[in-house]
């Protein structure tokens, strides 16, 4: 019923189905009645998370309602085209280059909890493989960030840039997912500047990693290993007295210099970061998800796998590949594991293995499967090397991907 229209327009909509005026409901938000009238009439852009679940406890309905996402469930095959432009404007609103420009943020900064638990709350969406909430909450988690490092000050400006930094990580992730590897990049290189202003180290690193991923995208694997090399040498003092999670963000960066060093086929690189990263997770002990990093030893096997893949060892990536129990990994992780391994069973021939493997990976996480390029590879090969029409399975998986005939 208020799917069409604006955020605004849903808050006056159920302003009225409550029967409050609008003097009551600003009231209850802290705000003027002429603020609230400029809102629902859309002369005022609600664009903070912290305002908007404000309105929504003042009105005794979900987020969702005010988001238009009741259930707040899988991202819609369609979605990335009406959530993607949203993020895109946020990253590009010149407003966000510097607190010289621009008004300054509207009402009380969101607190440091509630900012804490909505970014990671994004964070989980990405590793849960669900990408168009991720995109839909994370303009408006910016915004919040962004008003919180300007508004705080001293320690809690500090917990207030490392909160924004991993907001444009968690977007930077989502962006490089969907095939966005500009975004991605501006993404991260406002990231890593906000990481180095909240002084902690752990940070810093995630923000290399995520920087790191995005030269991967862009096919710039040489800077991708001096990237890491380079920040190595910024977080090993502290490795002797780092918490798992300065740990954990060290190993992560090694397993990604790995893929880089694969693409290149410098195999003596590969194996070098592939030991520091196993002896990393040795040290970690076990597997764990300190800071998104999902790392530990299963994480070292399965980049194993991958740079295997892109080596070239496809037998042994095969071999190796479904020895490996990702169970206790996050979605993302499993997903982007079954994709190196059906690709190595469809190269030995074992098609109807590796098309089982790939559909039981897009049942768990359709749209990571959708966006990915090997599957997008897997289902052209076998399209392309079928005689006559081929297999309804195949045929049904390719139109999911937007994939016609011929490629």
């Amino acid at each position: 019923m208020t799917e069409h229209l604006t955020i605004g327009e849903r808050v006056a909509w159920y302003r009225r189905r409550r029967g409050l005026s609008q003097e009551v409901l600003a009231g209850l938000v802290g705000r003027t009645t002429d603020w609230l009238s400029k809102a629902e009439n859309n002369r005022i852009e609600l664009d903070r998370l912290s305002v908007i679940t404000s309105l929504a406890e003042a009105l005794d309905v979900s987020l969702g309602d005010l988001l238009a996402e009741p259930t707040l469930l899988e991202w819609s095959s369609d979605s990335g085209h009406r959530t993607i432009p949203a993020l895109r404007d946020a990253l590009m609103d010149y407003k966000q280059l510097t607190p010289l420009l621009g008004t300054p943020a509207d009402g009380e900064p969101p607190t440091l909890q509630d900012l804490r638990a909505n970014v990671k709350e994004i964070l989980n969406a990405y590793q849960a493989s669900r990408y168009g909430f991720a995109t839909r909450r994370l303009p408006l988690v910016l915004a919040d960030a962004l008003a919180a490092s300007r508004m705080y000050s001293g320690r809690q400006r500090e917990d207030a840039y490392a909160l924004l930094a991993l907001t444009y990580q968690a977007a930077a992730m989502v962006l490089g997912k969907v095939g966005e590897s500009e975004l991605a990049w501006i993404a991260a290189d406002r990231g890593l500047a906000a990481a180095q202003h909240s002084g902690q180290s752990s940070v810093t690193g995630s923000l290399f990693r995520a920087v790191t991923h995005c030269l991967l995208a862009s096919g710039r694997f040489t800077a991708a290993i001096q990237l890491v090399n380079e920040a190595a040498v910024v977080m090993q003092p502290e490795l002797g007295n780092g918490d798992d999670e300065h740990i954990s963000v060290y190993g992560t960066l090694f397993l990604a210099g790995a893929m880089a060093a694969a693409r290149t086929e410098d195999r003596a690189t590969t194996q070098t970061f592939l030991r520091e990263a196993d002896e990393t997770a040795q040290r970690l002990g076990a597997d764990a998800n300190h800071m998104w990093t999902a790392f530990g030893p299963t994480n070292v096997a399965i980049h194993r796998v991958a740079t295997a893949g892109e080596l070239g060892d496809l037998q042994i990536a095969a071999d190796l590949g479904l020895r490996i129990d990702t169970s206790g990994l996050p979605v993302e992780r499993r997903v982007r594991h079954s994709l190196e391994v059906a690709r190595a069973l469809s190269a030995w021939n074992r098609t109807d293995e590796a098309l089982a493997t790939l559909l039981n990976a897009e049942q768990t996480a359709p749209e990571q499967v959708r966006h990915h390029y090997l599957s997008r590879e897997l289902v052209i090969g076998w399209m392309r090397g079928t005689r006559g029409r081929p297999s309804q399975p195949v045929a049904d998986l390719a139109r999911r991907l937007h994939i016609v005939a011929g490629g």
